[in-house]
């Protein structure tokens, strides 16, 4: 386990850049052109990328990235 310390600031940021990689990555999963392995490749990042905005971010904001609305094929 690693351990990191943030100002608020980067706190923030860290937050906004979490949020954007996760919109970023619901757009592409929902692109029908892409090869099945790939959105596979992405649905695992995805779960890693939102464990760690999870760990700090409001319980109202994780409602927006939750894989509850998500189609089952990329809950792998």
């Amino acid at each position: 386990m690693l351990g990191m310390l943030f100002n608020e600031k980067e706190c923030k940021e860290l937050d906004y850049v979490l949020r954007k990689e996760l919109d970023e990555m619901l757009l592409d999963l929902s692109d029908q052109r892409l090869d099945q392995n790939i959105r596979h490749a992405i649905a695992n990042r995805y779960k890693t990328v939102f464990r760690m905005y999870a760990r700090f971010a409001p319980q109202k904001e994780l409602s927006k990235y939750a894989w509850g609305g998500r189609s089952s094929q990329y809950k792998h």
